[in-house]
């Protein structure tokens, strides 16, 4: 199981932290681009002196289109534990440069071998939520909520069937569920089997990993959502699958190629594009998972974690400069979750 040093620890979240600060001076001036740019080299640089013999698994994208953080690169010293990281050192580019809400940089590891390697993969149906395998089993011996999904609940099934097993489930109706599904075309079918179903609809624009981590029972805002369904991003799944893995949530997905030039990649790959892959596939093990706020994590009253990289803020610079995390990770008693505030760099 993951036991990270605190030194280990410090020096994994200065990578999260190096990539909000960069990309902080791009927030809200409508260049996604420059903003991801200068996360990404900002975070590869934190890597250089991390204590740890670390491969990412999912990156930026395959070595030759992406200069760092690439698909099976080495990070850190080489020295510490041997671990799979999966990095998005921006999700939710477009919310930053727009200047709105919820964008984080993002990152997970689990020890080596752990993490699925999904090749180029872009898009995956998933269905995470925190279900009874997380409030009525408890814990494991190994002090981690079990990885076995509930049963019940499964991709296969419509909409309307996974509600009613979840309501029965929890305790609760069908009319006080709440299910989020991204705002694509390509979900259209899922946001209308929600509505029929009779259930609460809670449309989101980007920002994949800390809703689909709400679901799991992640504590990031008052925000309650019971259930997160449809397409979104393949590289989004394996970092979430880390933390719901320890959270011991329950998750699905199954490949959803969206063009004929990616089911081709999937053929190729040897991915079979029918099957649903259990959680205990995407994520072989618990892992953790650092998240660094590039804006304002927004909840109903007010964000749980705060940006404090705002260009032009009537503060001090070294004030200014300060970031707000939060890291999830197996402990001896169960998930252990902490926050913590950083001064700037």
């Amino acid at each position: 199981m993951l036991r990270l040093t605190p030194r280990e620890r410090a020096a994994i979240l200065a990578t999260t932290e190096a990539a909000a600060l960069a990309a902080g001076e791009h927030v809200g001036r409508g260049d996604k681009n420059a903003l991801d740019g200068a996360a990404v080299a900002a975070m590869r640089a934190a890597f250089e002196t991390a204590p740890i013999d670390a491969q990412v698994v999912i990156g930026e994208g395959e070595k030759d289109a992406a200069p760092m953080l690439y698909a099976g690169e080495r990070l850190g010293t080489g020295t510490g534990p041997a671990l799979d990281i999966a990095v998005d050192p921006v999700d939710g580019t477009g919310l930053a440069a727009r200047g709105e809400s919820g964008a984080i940089s993002v990152l997970a590891c689990a020890p080596a071998g752990s993490l699925v390697d999904l090749g180029s993969l872009y898009y995956m149906e998933k269905l995470v939520c925190a279900g009874p395998a997380a409030v009525d089993a408890g814990v494991s011996a190994g002090g981690v909520a079990p990885a076995r999904a509930t049963p019940a609940l499964d991709l296969d099934r419509p909409v309307a069937e996974n509600l009613a097993l979840l309501s029965r489930s929890l305790g609760r109706p069908v009319a006080d569920l709440t299910v989020a599904v991204q705002d694509r075309p390509r979900n259209r079918t899922y946001a209308d089997a929600v509505v029929a179903a009779g259930a609460r609809l809670r449309l989101f624009t980007d920002g994949d990993v800390v809703v689909a981590l709400r679901a799991a029972g992640a504590p990031i805002g008052a925000e309650t959502v019971d259930l997160l369904i449809g397409i979104g991003g393949a590289p989004e799944s394996v970092l979430t699958a880390a933390a719901v893995r320890t959270l011991g949530g329950v998750m699905q997905c199954r490949p959803a190629p969206q063009s004929d030039a990616e089911r081709r990649r999937v053929a190729d790959a040897g991915l079979d594009a029918t099957r649903i892959l259990p959680l205990e596939e995407l994520a072989a093990e618990p892992g953790a998972l650092f998240l660094t706020a590039v804006t304002d994590v927004a909840a109903p009253d007010g964000p749980l974690l705060a940006a404090r990289t705002v260009p032009g803020a009537d503060l001090p610079r070294a004030r200014a400069a300060a970031t707000d995390s939060l890291v999830i990770e197996p402990g001896p008693a169960g998930a252990q979750i902490g926050r913590y505030l950083g001064g700037g760099r």
